[in-house]
């Protein structure tokens, strides 16, 4: 079967030939990627945008759910510094880098 498959392959390129330019590839190739931008690039894009929007606008007192999936209340800000400083229970706080601080999901369900 193998052996068949292999002599059955110059057999189909001598009829296309060899380095031929087929314009219907072409096409296909830059509908693909197309389709790929608007279905998965810029979406994706768009939320990191939200994201960072959202870090930018961090104050004191927003509730935070972090990459690890803690809930809690910022305290500090530590301007300057890559990290805030959350109260995730009473008298409890935690150092988390700001990239792993997302907005809380509770809040924005009610919005």
């Amino acid at each position: 079967m193998m052996i068949q498959l292999l002599q059955a392959a110059p057999a189909a390129a001598e009829g296309k030939g060899m380095g031929g330019f087929d314009p219907t590839m072409i096409i296909m190739l830059v509908a693909l990627f197309a389709i790929m931008y608007f279905f998965m690039i810029r979406p994706q894009q768009k939320k990191q945008k939200e994201i960072q929007k959202f870090r930018n606008s961090l104050t004191v007192g927003t509730r935070v759910v972090t990459g690890g999936g803690l809930y809690g209340t910022i305290k500090e800000l530590n301007e300057g510094e890559p990290y805030v400083t959350i109260e995730i229970s009473k008298g409890v706080t935690i150092h988390v880098d700001r990239n792993y601080v997302f907005a809380d999901v509770a809040q924005t369900v009610q919005k």
